[in-house]
């Protein structure tokens, strides 16, 4: 596959994003070739721990590669977006379920996709130029990859204000926000992995003190109100322009099933309660949400001018997040 180097090396397995011309956004196939290898490295003694990184400048992994999604779900075939996203989300839980520590470099942008391969490993290093989001609600979507799982272990009210605005976290922002762990300068990363590789010993990998994070600073007690709409009184009283632009702008009702996920996802013991409940949400996302217009505006035609027609009632979100039935995303035990 020529989107993914996927190989060993010395004392450990490798997986780095070779498709940086697309910001190495996650493909299904990729998907499926990071489960092959983290299935055939976990009982293979010569791999001690597994590095992630990716190639270029401008990003880890900016996000899955939805096109295909877009275009079948707007032909009418949903199959296509829900075996995409349960397979997506398997890989996420054997990344943060591996039995060996798994290492992920993450530099530029890290959203979606991108946060559930790198943002569920033991050992998460940022750099200077990373910049983490959860942007889904801006095209009719919801936080998935097990993004409200980490949002709704943020401190305060930092997971419903990133989860509804989309909010970009710098690398002093991701390791307050526990999106990562380590922040190390991106020009001693290559000494870094090469020390990891020749080891095999996690226990080598050393941080620099984080950037002050710019988020512990801000007051977000707004987005403690028990809706949207309550959450939008409680800015507008407090004249904050800044975080009401995107709720204006973000899909409704991936606004607030966001919000209902988040707190929910503050009582589950693990991820995986969070990616099934997510999952329930995207399995229905292309028949029953705003997703399709949210794609062709943002990414396809790009007019930014997307025209929201789903319902954003309590039932609706109701209805998004009940069970599927027998099509419940399973896990192995």
């Amino acid at each position: 596959m020529n989107d993914l180097s996927i190989r060993k090396d010395r004392k450990a397995g490798r997986i780095t994003f070779t498709r940086p011309q697309a910001l190495n956004a996650l493909s299904h196939e990729m998907a499926l070739a990071i489960i092959d290898a983290l299935s055939d490295w976990e009982n293979d003694p010569s791999v001690a721990l597994i590095i992630i990184d990716a190639e270029g400048d401008r990003a880890f992994c900016a996000g899955g590669d939805i096109a295909a999604v877009y275009q079948a779900g707007k032909a009418g075939d949903h199959s296509v977006g829900q075996v995409f996203f349960a397979d997506e989300y398997r890989m996420n839980g054997m990344l943060a379920d591996y039995p060996k520590p798994v290492v992920a470099f993450m530099q530029g942008f890290v959203m979606g996709g991108g946060v559930g391969v790198g943002g569920h490993v033991a050992h998460r290093v940022v750099g200077d130029s990373t910049q983490v989001a959860m942007p889904e609600t801006g095209i009719g979507l919801v936080p998935d990859v097990g993004g409200s799982w980490l949002l709704a272990r943020a401190p305060g009210r930092i997971g419903e204000y990133l989860g509804l605005t989309g909010g970009r976290m710098d690398a002093g922002d991701a390791i307050h926000a526990g999106f990562a762990d380590f922040y190390l300068p991106e020009a001693e990363w290559p000494a870094m992995i090469d020390k990891l590789a020749e080891s095999g010993d996690a226990s080598l990998l050393k941080g620099r003190p984080a950037p002050h994070s710019a988020l512990a600073d801000r007051d977000l007690s707004a987005f403690g109100g028990r809706s949207v709409a309550d959450i939008v009184k409680a800015l507008e009283a407090a004249d904050n322009q800044e975080a009401l632009k995107p709720l204006r702008r973000n899909s409704p009702l991936s606004m607030a099933a966001t919000l209902a996920m988040v707190r929910a996802a503050r009582g589950d013991q693990r991820m995986q309660e969070s990616i099934s409940r997510e999952y329930r949400f995207t399995y229905r996302a292309t028949a029953e949400s705003d997703f399709i217009e949210g794609v062709r505006a943002q990414i396809i035609d790009k007019d930014r001018n997307p025209q929201w027609q789903a319902d954003a009632s309590p039932a609706k979100v109701e209805a998004m997040l009940a069970s599927l039935g027998s099509n419940e995303l399973a896990w192995e035990q």
